[in-house]
């Protein structure tokens, strides 16, 4: 039989709110990063950054965490048929901190928490018969509910002959043996839990553990004697996690040192967190695992993970995709601190992004000087305007993916506020309107912290008026800048759209934008989006492509802008762009709001007549670019069909 998953990991599935101040008690932290956690549900994430098959049995409230949850695994690639939603129980919190490199505080907040109602008709059997492994954790042991639900699951995956492995991940404070304020702690003897741990481990392939998890298996502080232990009740293979000296696997009898194990190699780097890291390390190993590497490949796999997960913030948000743990196999360490390796940040940054976004079909109305020039025109009126335009978007998107918006936060606040989870694509402008040398908005701040304030799924959109020939006084003004909103976004975990319009400062030819691209990576600066404006030759797109792919293969992709063209002109320039597949569509505005605007303004025009025009034209564009698109592919040239209303 065919298997469609890979792996099903059980257990323990929270919210995970991690003190974004570094060096300080929990006690004084200012602000929290929120993130998914619980190992099995870390795992998930990990071995699907890793290209497995992962899906995730847990439970999580019916309210805004346990949205989170579901919404953040689905968006990193796991299935989620396994979780349910109780109706009756809150999502699990964790707050944690980095207090210094051995002192990481976190605090539990588990009290009759959702994933321990886990219960054995939770367990789908049709479910597991998909899956090639199933991993369970220790803590789901520690009830007997959810114990009878982790062993219904490990049964039914013998029964269809699947691999089981175990991530005895002892937490003695949830398993009741020691209290709130001792999250950190690690080991506590207890013949109780040995006992329990010792009656299930005959079930498992693959059992994993730290040494002080070996000895709460094994029932003795002699690291040796309690693999020796398990070894009585189990023939898996036993990894013992043994932290700065790597890990060793044991498929056969215990040897008298740890050092004659299977061994990989392990990476010199520096610790800056070690919670989450067994879960990284435990990712890696489960891809080599269930690839069928030999043990010390899989190890190499699994300490690399360890080694991403100890040098950054955050759990799930550490772990490396697939072409970042290549990349980094292949070129080593070339400084201790990971996080601080801006070639391996970026390529961590570019391939663990939410969402795909092949089609871009974009509205703009981020427009504040040519609105406001408008006969008519107040700030509030523009705002109400701009509530339509939204409406007309919606209308066109339908709930259908590869729809966006462009909308300001000065004027069209109310705009943003109302698409934000809509499933729209937003883009929001920080630049103020025409301004060269580049000057950003005034509600940024001057140190840009407004940007803090951002929801994630917005993109920071940014416009330069720039050109190659421009003097060195004016590239340095307009490049510090960019430096500064750069940096910030990143720092905020937003992604940027640039947009360049080189045709505005001077003359152009097929060289012109590919240059500011070659000069903008040269600054170290990789924006997540281009927004070109519309060239004239295939010379240009070709030009203008390469430079992106060649510096960064990750890019999202390109929109090409609309500088308010005549309809005929649009399509044209849409038939030449959708050649290239880094072209993924269009954002254009004024040709799909200038009429309307103009005649709602003065009172000429009912909201209904404003959002069936837009309406028509932003659905006509879109026909457009689809056919522009579908023609390219093909091979084809011939009249799309569409013609785009004019303008009165």
């Amino acid at each position: 039989m065919t298997k469609s998953l890979d792996v099903i990991t059980i257990g323990r599935s929270s919210v995970d709110l991690y003190g974004a101040q570094v060096g300080g008690r929990l006690e004084d932290m200012g602000s929290f990063q929120k993130y998914i956690g619980g190992s099995p549900t870390n795992m998930a994430a990990g071995t699907a950054r890793l290209g497995l098959r992962s899906a995730l049995i847990t439970r999580v409230g019916d309210e805004h965490m346990g949205r989170f949850v579901r919404e953040e695994l689905v968006r990193e690639g796991v299935d989620v048929r396994g979780v349910v939603t109780d109706p009756e129980r809150l999502t699990a919190l964790v707050i944690l901190g980095i207090r210094d490199q051995e002192q990481f505080p976190l605090i539990f907040y588990r009290a009759d928490c959702a994933d321990m109602a886990l219960c054995e008709d939770d367990i789908d059997p049709s479910f597991i018969a998909e899956a090639r492994s199933v991993v369970a954790t220790g803590t789901h042991l520690s009830h007997p509910r959810t114990e009878a639900a982790v062993l219904k699951a490990l049964r039914l995956a013998r029964e269809n002959g699947a691999q089981c492995a175990l991530d005895i991940d002892y937490r003695p404070n949830l398993w009741g043996l020691a209290g709130h304020g001792a999250g950190e702690s690690r080991y506590i003897e207890s013949a109780a839990v040995t006992a329990k741990l010792q009656a299930h481990l005959p079930l498992f392939d693959l059992i994993v553990g730290t040494e002080e998890e070996f000895h709460i298996a094994g029932g003795t502080t002699d690291t040796v004697e309690a693999l020796r232990a398990v070894r009585g009740v189990s023939g898996a293979t036993l990894v013992c996690k043994r932290g700065a000296k790597g890990a060793v696997a044991f498929t056969d009898a215990i040897p008298d040192s740890l050092d004659d194990g299977e061994a990989g190699p392990g990476f010199p780097i520096e610790v800056f967190n070690v919670l989450g890291a067994g879960d990284g390390f435990m990712s890696g190993l489960l891809k080599g695992w269930l690839d069928g590497e030999p043990w010390p490949v899989a190890l190499k796999y699994a300490n690399a993970c360890g080694a991403f997960a100890v040098s950054r913030h955050g759990c799930t948000p550490a772990y490396p995709s697939l072409e970042e743990l290549e990349h980094f196999l292949a070129r080593g360490v070339r400084t201790p601190a990971l996080r601080q390796d801006a070639d391996l940040e970026q390529i961590h940054w570019s391939t663990n992004r939410h969402g795909v976004w092949d089609r871009m079909r974009v509205f703009a109305f981020d427009h504040r000087k040519q609105m406001e020039e408008m006969e008519g025109a107040t700030p509030e009126r523009i705002g109400a305007f701009k509530l339509l335009c939204l409406e007309a978007a919606q209308a066109v998107a339908a709930g259908q993916p590869g729809y966006g918006i462009l909308c300001d936060g000065r004027l069209g606040r109310e705009a943003l506020y109302k698409a934000a989870g809509s499933g729209l694509w937003i883009g929001r402008p920080v630049e103020w309107p025409g301004s060269r040398p580049l000057t950003l908005e005034p509600e940024l701040g001057p140190d840009l912290g407004g940007l803090s304030e951002w929801p994630l799924e917005n993109v920071v959109k940014v416009l330069c008026f720039c050109h190659p020939d421009d003097d060195a006084a004016m590239w340095a003004d307009q490049e510090a800048t960019l430096l500064r909103l750069f940096a910030s976004a990143r720092r905020n975990r937003l992604e940027v759209l640039l947009e360049v319009i080189p045709s505005k400062v001077g003359p152009v030819d097929d060289d012109t934008t590919a240059r500011i691209i070659d000069r903008i990576y040269g600054l170290g600066l990789f924006p997540d989006w281009w927004k070109l404006e519309p060239f004239r030759t295939q010379g240009a797109w070709a030009k203008a492509c390469d430079a992106i792919t060649r510096h960064d293969p990750h890019v999202r992709g390109v929109v090409v802008l609309g500088l308010d063209a005549p309809a005929e002109e649009l399509a044209a320039s849409f038939a030449l762009a959708a050649r290239q597949p880094l072209v993924k569509g269009f954002a254009v505005g004024r040709t799909i709001f200038g009429s309307a605007a103009r005649a709602w303004l003065r009172g000429e025009m009912t909201d209904e007549q404003a959002v069936a025009q837009m309406a028509e034209r932003f659905r006509t564009l879109a026909q457009v670019w689809d056919q522009a698109r579908a023609d390219a592919r093909t091979g084809t040239e011939k009249d799309a069909g569409h013609v785009i209303p004019q303008e009165a």
